[in-house]
Order: C-alpha cells, then sequence, then structure tokens
C-alpha cells in the first residue's frame, strides 16, 4: 500500500494538516503515538479507523520525508 494512496491535505480537514485519507488523524498524532513508543497495534486499538497497512504507510512516508530532507552522505552542509 502506497503512501500516496493513503496521506491527502485538504484545506477544510485539519487545518490543511496531512491527514489519513477518509479520516482525520493526522500524520503527526499517528506519528507522536510511534515516537512515545505505542505499538502498532496500539495505535490500531486507539484509531479503530486505521490498519497495521496504515500505520506502516504512515512510517514510510515519514522516511520518505526525511530522505528527501537530508543530505546525501559527504554533503557538504553550509554553515
Amino acid at each position: 500500500m502506497s503512501h500516496d494512496d493513503l496521506i491527502v491535505t485538504d484545506p477544510a480537514i485539519c487545518g490543511g494538516q496531512p491527514v489519513i485519507r477518509g479520516t482525520r488523524v493526522p500524520l503527526r498524532t499517528v506519528l507522536g503515538s510511534l515516537a512515545e513508543g505505542d505499538t502498532v497495534e496500539q495505535i490500531v486499538n486507539s484509531f479503530p479507523s486505521l490498519t497495521d497497512d496504515v500505520v506502516r504507510a504512515v512510517i514510510s512516508f515519514a522516511a520518505a520525508s526525511a530522505y528527501d530532507d537530508l543530505p546525501s552522505p559527504g554533503a557538504k552542509v553550509p554553515v
């Protein structure tokens, strides 16, 4: 399941924050839960509209976003 199919941004939903399609669950809520140590199962139990695959897609999206923002190895970073 691709994160591109699951994540939407709509100014009319949650102030335009990225959310999971068909829900009002912001990505930052899911990522915050993971950062606090919640398991995928705990998140799915807390948000019944989500599935394991959806939570994994959120993780994939975050990883892809971080990859896009990180300089390549050996690149000189301006100081």
